[in-house]
């Protein structure tokens, strides 16, 4: 049986959104299927028009996120919604957009990034995360 990651993706800062596509891609490394669960900031990051624009950073640490974003392109870091692609191509990794939060925003499927796979309820992916190994609150 292959063993599962469930990650819920409640932030839309640039700081959280990396550790989530560097998880998903690790998790997929290591043959793990991958289920991640957008929904309220999350969400919103996961618009075609913030892809690009979104460069927001978490309160705790918006003093040191300039510094932080230069060093990353220096070292030419990718962008992490190109990471969580090649995380999709390199195995099953499911990005669920959070129905409820969805209709909330107004938000209609061509709004959302193509890597996005569907809109589910919180119910559906309770029935997903709940044979996963590992489950993530970020």
């Amino acid at each position: 049986m292959v063993e599962k990651l469930a990650i819920v993706l409640f932030s839309g800062t640039v700081d959280k959104l990396y550790p989530v596509s560097i998880i998903a891609s690790g998790a997929v490394a290591m043959g793990m299927e991958v289920d991640i669960f957008a929904t309220f900031w999350g969400l919103n990051a996961l618009r075609k028009d913030m892809l690009t624009t979104n460069m927001k950073i978490s309160k705790d640490f918006e003093d040191m996120g300039q510094a932080m974003m230069q060093l990353m392109k220096q070292k030419n870091v990718q962008p992490w919604y190109e990471i969580l692609k090649k995380a999709k191509e390199l195995g099953k990794v499911r990005v669920h957009a959070c129905a409820m939060t969805f209709d909330l925003m107004g938000m209609k499927k061509e709004d959302l990034a193509d890597f996005v796979d569907d809109v589910v309820a919180v119910g559906e992916f309770i029935d997903i995360a709940k044979d996963a190994k590992i489950t993530l609150f970020i």
